[in-house]
């Protein structure tokens, strides 16, 4: 998972760049980087760590120029600790490319020996976004021959890498002398808007990023999401034009933004984070009510912070009391880069603190976003009886997590998932300690983003059922990437809540 920006401008932008990726810092924490525009000369500064770590006032005075791109990374293939994979990326032919994105390829493998072998481009790097960087290029070349590069050419280029490549991708792109190219897979996997701002000038300015959030946050008013399949050219004079790019696009949106990574003041395909999270909360109720007795139950609380909105409805919802029973420490490191299982756990303990105020002689129901490989879970169960709770029930906001995903988030591989074998809401109880579980039905999830926008037809929620919306998602394909996975140490579980650094559990 990781976050992109893009800005066109008549001023510098170095500045707004930075502000910019702060405001998708939830996306990736592992590295960051900015690329400068100045005529024809690009100027780049990327290195692993926060944006506040990354860059120092030295460097930003070096990001020179009125057009730049900006990344955010979270490691789904490729190297995590090394530099060379943080993005952005860039090529010198043709005319000068710095390129970032956010989503997986599920074809990279091929793509690499194809450019190799067929178009003579050698890629020196893990990371699939380096592949994609040279498929478009490749193709810029290609439809460029005794032409100019212009709206038509860049979007006759897209095509074509749609033809080419698989999974999700969600592409800035800035080419010296030229302009700024953007493009979306033709499911809309990974999410993508613009907005655009006038200057006091009378100039126009635009923006692409990630997530609405960046705009709302910077000023400019946000136009749209691109569409599945869709591209965006701006010139350098800041026209825009936009271009339907894959002959069947169709709209599958990852559902699992909605659960966790997106901020809750964003908003993804017409669907507000924040009320898709109140609107699970209502369908997590109704199934609590099925499963529990709610006699039992005397206080519903969020494991902070992407949790709360879930838990605040369905405690509204079925009449209990709500209450805050976790304090977190927001100045601990990320528990996910922690290596070993003991020094995870001792994080945890370090992040969040409860207090046993709330938890003495009561049978309280904590809800989360989800419960991934179940080992911070058994902690915050763990903490929650130590506090002096008589009976604890865990409810997740998410289905069962019983597949790992091919789409841009670093999920355990299936062996590692606590569900990964079918576990029953029993099972999981007992592995992690508690009184009783209860997941979100996929039903309800369904349900609840497309009572949010019923265009929508179908999300991707292959880690929740195993059906991968692109159709080319194979089983040795998924052998091949568990067993590279069950390699490093940083997993989506343990991992700090996008939005609001939490532990996913």
């Amino acid at each position: 998972m990781c976050g992109i920006v893009a800005l066109l401008s008549n001023e510098p932008v170095n500045q707004r760049l930075y502000d910019a990726l702060l405001l998708l810092q939830h996306r990736g924490q592992d590295a960051a980087g900015i690329a400068t525009l100045d005529g024809l000369h690009f100027h780049i500064h990327k290195a692993m760590g926060l944006v506040t770590d990354v860059f120092r006032t030295r460097n930003m005075r070096d990001l020179t120029g009125n057009m730049g791109i900006g990344h955010v990374r979270y490691p789904t293939q490729g190297c995590a600790s090394s530099n060379q994979e943080s993005q952005p990326f860039y090529v010198n032919a043709p005319y000068g490319i710095m390129f970032a994105h956010n989503g997986n390829l599920t074809n990279a493998a091929e793509l690499t020996q194809e450019l190799y072998e067929m178009d003579h481009r050698h890629i020196n790097t893990t990371s699939d976004s380096e592949v994609l960087l040279n498929v478009l290029a490749n193709e810029i070349s290609r439809v460029t021959v005794n032409k100019r590069l212009n709206a038509e050419c860049a979007f006759a280029a897209v095509r074509e890498v749609h033809k080419r490549v698989q999974g999700s991708y969600a592409v800035v792109a800035l080419f010296a002398g030229k302009g700024l190219l953007a493009f979306r897979d033709p499911h809309g996997i990974r999410p993508i808007c613009f907005g655009s701002n006038t200057t006091e000038s009378g100039a126009k300015e635009w923006m692409v990023s990630s997530e609405s959030v960046t705009m709302i946050g910077m000023g400019f008013k946000v136009e749209r999401d691109l569409a599945p399949g869709e591209a965006l050219w701006i010139d350098l004079e800041g026209n825009a034009t936009t271009c339907q790019c894959a002959e069947h696009p169709e709209s599958n949106p990852c559902a699992f933004e909605y659960v966790y990574f997106a901020r809750p003041d964003s908003t993804i395909d017409g669907i507000n984070v924040y009320g898709a999270r109140l609107r699970l909360g209502e369908y997590l109720a109704e199934t609590v009510k099925e499963k529990l007795d709610l006699s039992e139950i005397d206080v519903v609380m969020p494991i902070p912070d992407s949790s709360r909105p879930c838990a605040q409805e369905l405690a509204a919802r079925l009449n209990l009391s709500y209450r805050e029973g976790f304090i977190k420490n927001r100045y601990v490191g990320r528990t996910f880069i922690m290596p070993g299982q003991a020094i995870r756990k001792k994080s945890v303990r370090q992040k969040l603190n409860a207090m046993p105020v709330e938890f003495e002689g009561k049978n309280v129901l904590l809800v989360d976003d989800s419960i991934v490989r179940g080992t911070t879970m058994t902690e915050i169960v763990r903490m929650a009886r130590e506090s002096g709770a008589k009976k604890v029930f865990v409810a997740s906001s998410a289905p069962r997590v019983m597949y790992p995903n091919v789409y841009g988030i670093d999920m355990p591989t299936k062996a590692e998932l606590i569900c990964g074998d079918g576990k029953s809401a029993e099972e999981v109880a007992k592995v992690i300690g508690a009184d009783a579980v209860v997941f979100q039905t996929l039903d309800g999830l369904k349900n609840a983003l497309h009572d949010m926008n019923p265009s929508i037809t179908r999300f991707d929620c292959s880690c929740f059922d195993g059906e991968y919306v692109t159709g080319t998602v194979t089983e040795e394909y998924l052998a091949r990437i568990g067993g590279a996975n069950a390699k490093p140490a940083k997993k989506a579980d343990d991992e700090d809540e996008g939005e609001a650094e939490q532990p996913v559990s």
